[in-house]
């Protein structure tokens, strides 16, 4: 078992389960350190009093909260240790909500509960029916590093993990970030859900970071003296490049039909013509008057010349 991070209970009503925090989860990123490049020597920080220059071990280093320029109140972990805060050593249950009611937002780093010796097992096991019937996760306050948190405690196989969140006043608005109302083509809108669906899965723990193995084949390479890796040759889209939407639409099903084995035949769909309108019929019957009208133009005229002739007569 990995090393506990945190001790403590959780607080299920008038039950307690001793329990031990353990991480859920593991950091398999390469990290690098900072050498100098002239003859390879190792750049190190070091924390260095701005008063008096003296570079300082970790002992002589406080805490210390600045309430005004030039004001710094000290405060020693011993103050913080007897603050009356009663989640201080327990994971206190305060709701149960169902769990589509939790934006994923809102969720941070994941911890798996173990029990703290034999008398745990028994409530432990407990808690964990009740929320696996119930189909909820429960809602939990307690703190860690100086800070009270919001967690929620769910079930994983036959564990309980315990997943911290931010406070709702932490998650910030995306009204700002949203794009403004766009008119969409039923078209367009019907070829992305099949490429949805042309890309839906079942499971995806079949997923692997190829930048973290490429980048240990480098580091291979590097340190036995052989040749480098030959870098990939993909093609970058030019930024600012208008796009088809619909054509790569089509591209992205029939590529993902491809991945998937499936038949790659895709019938092309283009964004729907604009209905052309049809001439109103007012305008028509003012078209067949002004018609009618210029035919008896000429019946006047020759009204006109008989009426000349008499008079002439």
């Amino acid at each position: 078992m990995p090393r506990p991070l945190w001790t403590g209970a959780i607080s299920f009503g008038l039950v307690t389960i001793p329990i031990k925090v353990v991480s859920a989860t593991e950091n398999h990123s390469i990290s690098f350190h900072q050498y100098h490049r002239e003859d390879m020597g190792r750049i190190r920080t070091r924390k260095v009093c701005e008063l008096d220059g003296k570079v300082l071990s970790q002992d002589e280093i406080g805490k210390g909260y600045e309430v005004a320029k030039d004001r710094t109140v000290p405060v020693t972990d011993e103050e913080l240790d007897r603050m009356p805060l009663p989640t201080a050593k327990a994971i206190e249950i305060v709701a149960f909500v169902e769990a589509d009611s939790i934006d994923p937002v809102r969720i941070s780093d994941s911890y798996y509960l173990a029990v703290d010796g034999q008398v745990a097992a028994k409530p432990y096991a407990l808690l964990r029916k009740a929320l696996e019937r119930s189909d909820k996760v429960a809602v939990a306050k307690f703190a860690w590093h100086n800070r009270e948190r919001l967690g929620l405690l769910r079930v994983r196989d036959d564990a309980i993990v315990l997943h911290s969140m931010r406070w709702p006043d932490e998650i910030r608005s995306p009204e700002s970030l949203a794009p403004r109302e766009t008119e969409l083509d039923e078209d367009e809108i019907e070829r992305a859900v099949q490429l949805t669906d042309s890309m839906a899965l079942d499971d995806i723990s079949g997923f692997r970071d190829r930048y973290r193995e490429a980048l240990e084949e480098l580091l291979t390479a590097k340190s036995e003296g052989k040749v480098l890796p030959a870098a990939a040759g993909e093609e970058e889209e030019e930024p600012g490049k208008v796009m088809d939407l619909m054509a790569a639409l089509n591209a992205s099903v029939k590529a993902a039909k491809e991945t998937r084995g499936e038949d790659a035949t895709v019938h092309e769909m283009t964004p729907g013509r604009p209905r052309t309108r049809k001439k109103a019929p007012a305008k028509k019957t003012a078209s067949k008057k002004t018609t009618a009208t210029a035919k008896k133009q000429p019946a006047k005229k020759t009204a006109a010349k008989t009426a000349a002739k008499k008079r002439t007569a």
